[in-house]
């Protein structure tokens, strides 16, 4: 009896040393996502959402953003209007390995669109990162933008310059106010991605030069600006110049989202396979240490 007792000592032991290793790697890779909630949510809502982000409560890091957390990047600027007197929007941030670009998909978001969120997060200096913004019902989106920041800054435990944040959340709203004004989002956001990346791929300084290259890249894509238009994107631009944004980091931030979806999707089932697979394992261990009883 006592040699069964010892035999069944040292193979849990044995189990352990094999398995907590693995489970310890599975569950460093869970870390790298954050959840940001609008602060406003009822506690409904926020199960609501994080239902269909696919996440449990006490399995992830959550955070919150407020009304004056995302009207501090909007402040002083004519993009104020747009901001309501609550924070619904909230967003899932996971980062994902270098070079492998940023991916946004959006539910009950109606006025910011996933372009428009990918490029601002390119300006606020945001890399490498699957992005969910949602809300329980539709909403604008323009509180999500600052609690996606926000929950990067949580993964990384590094601030993003400050400046770089105002920035970013003033073009995903000129972005969207022309949106509006052209009633084609995709294009505009395209605009705005095709202008900023030449600027800073030929290094444009001069204000003359951006409202240059904005009237061209607006021929090439067939818009007709207005002169209003054209001085609002000039004095984006002009700012953003100031940035540092690495030309190749730009370009390789742009995802093919409905591609990057489906790798997430297929490693998602990949994960939960292993883990089962481990479960399967243990199982039977323990079955074999209860018959030696």
């Amino acid at each position: 009896m006592l040699k069964k007792s010892i035999s069944i000592v040292v193979i849990s032991i044995l189990v352990l040393t094999l398995v907590f290793p693995i489970l310890c790697i599975v569950k460093a890779d869970t870390i790298k996502l954050v959840v940001s909630l609008g602060a406003d949510l009822t506690k409904k809502q926020q199960d609501q959402i994080l239902k269909f982000m696919e996440v449990e409560r006490d399995e992830i890091s959550i955070i919150e953003t407020t009304i004056e957390e995302e009207a501090k990047y909007l402040k002083n600027t004519p993009a104020i209007k747009h901001i309501g007197n609550k924070t619904i929007s909230s967003a899932l941030v996971e980062r994902l390995d270098k070079n492998e670009g940023i991916s946004v998909k959006t539910h009950n978001i109606t006025w910011v669109s996933e372009e428009m969120y990918e490029n601002a997060l390119i300006t606020a200096g945001v890399k490498d990162a699957r992005v969910i913004a949602a809300a329980p019902f539709e909403v604008s989106g323009t509180g999500a933008l600052t609690g996606i920041m926000k929950a990067f800054e949580e993964i990384t435990g590094e601030k993003l310059d400050e400046e770089a944040k105002h920035i970013a959340s003033e073009e995903m709203v000129i972005t969207g106010e022309l949106g509006e004004d052209l009633d084609d989002q995709d294009k505009a956001s395209e605009l705005v991605n095709k202008v900023k990346e030449k600027i800073i791929e030929e290094g444009i300084k001069s204000p003359e030069d951006i409202k240059r290259i904005i009237i061209e890249i607006q021929h090439e894509l067939n818009i007709k600006l207005s002169d209003k238009q054209i001085e609002k994107l000039t004095e984006l631009m002009n700012k953003i110049k100031n940035i540092d944004i690495n030309v190749d980091d730009l370009k390789k931030q742009v995802s093919k989202i409905g591609e990057k979806a489906k790798e997430i999707a297929e490693d998602n089932k990949e994960i939960k396979s292993f883990l089962q697979r481990i479960t399967d394992f243990l199982s039977q261990i323990i079955k074999k240490i209860i018959d030696l009883f």
